[in-house]
């Protein structure tokens, strides 16, 4: 390819970017975009499915049935977040099997929040409401993400997210409004989860190492900072709403700048999770290797029944026509 060429392309490329219109995975693309969304796509996919097992260590001590069934329903979806973010990194040219094989070998993260245990039932409802809030917070802007297989997924996996929130928020209440244990409990799982959710939205901007470029590509829409003062300001009405205190005495309305004023985050305690020194990551990676490993003559069935139907097909003898 000529460079006059490879200038047309990169022309072509941010001019369609500046309209606000979709790249799509035929469309020619700059290298440095590709590994961009495939180290994000990737790292969200790995979140979705790392995610399920701090809950899913709560499906068989669920108090009631219907308790049980709708965690059951929510684990299931995240299983599906995870296959619906495989299939779109995929058509970016990247293996499934590839991806999976840098999660569990640590040379692609998951997000920090999943290496942190979950010690009591009102955890789940924490985690629905604060874990799954801020998922929503940074993902509802994804569904005008660039690159179009990105975006579309994120449609769907936000709406159920949505629900997701609503059962952890309803969880909370139910809890608070119960006995002083069950108004205790909430309240510990709160506040245990609240700063690690903060983290969630990644370090701040002037610390991000790829904030401005996905935002120059439009791959993110907002910054770090933006999403995660979006977050308190949405968090401060509902926590008022449940009866629960969040933990920062820092955080107050502030008239002059129109949002909250909160707390200073502890950054070196994120810097020790991403770097393995979380409360639960060997825990979180392990079990999911093993998983993998276990699985593996369900995938090689799989396959071999897929081969095996591609063969038929091919030589079944086509019925004669008329």
């Amino acid at each position: 390819m000529t460079s006059v060429t490879t200038e047309a392309y990169e022309a072509a490329f941010d001019a369609a970017v500046a309209a606000d219109e979709r790249i799509e995975p035929r469309d020619w693309m700059p290298e440095a975009y590709r590994a961009t969304l495939i180290r994000q796509m990737a790292q969200h996919a790995h979140s979705e499915i790392i995610g399920m097992q701090p809950e899913a260590n709560w499906i068989t001590r669920a108090p009631s049935l219907r308790r049980k069934a709708i965690l059951m329903a929510k684990v299931q979806d995240e299983a599906g977040h995870g296959l619906y973010l495989y299939s779109a990194a995929e058509t970016l040219g990247v293996s499934r099997d590839e991806l999976l094989d840098k999660l569990h070998t640590g040379r692609q993260k998951y997000s920090s929040i999943f290496n942190y245990p979950t010690l009591t039932w009102a955890d789940v409802g924490a985690i629905g409401w604060l874990v799954d809030g801020a998922a929503i917070t940074n993902q509802v802007p994804l569904c005008r993400c660039s690159y179009g297989p990105y975006a579309r997924a994120m449609v769907r996996v936000c709406k159920e997210e949505s629900f997701h929130q609503r059962q952890g928020y309803e969880l909370l209440l139910a809890l608070s409004k119960g006995t002083p244990a069950q108004h205790a409990m909430a309240q510990d799982a709160v506040d245990r989860w609240w700063w690690p959710s903060l983290m969630m939205f990644g370090p701040p901007d002037d610390a991000s190492a790829h904030s401005a470029q996905s935002m120059a590509w439009k791959i993110k829409r907002h910054s770090n900072d933006e999403l995660r003062q979006r977050f308190v300001d949405i968090c401060v009405p509902q926590a008022e709403s449940l009866g629960l205190s969040l933990p920062d005495p820092d955080l107050r309305w502030n008239e002059e700048r129109g949002h909250h004023d909160f707390g200073t985050i502890d950054w070196s305690e994120l810097t020790e999770v991403i770097k393995g020194n979380g409360p639960c990551n060997e825990q979180r990676l392990g079990q999911r290797r093993r998983a993998h490993e276990e699985g593996a003559w369900v995938r090689e069935a799989a396959a071999a029944h897929a081969a095996k139907r591609r063969t038929a097909q091919h030589t079944e003898p086509r019925e004669a026509t008329a």
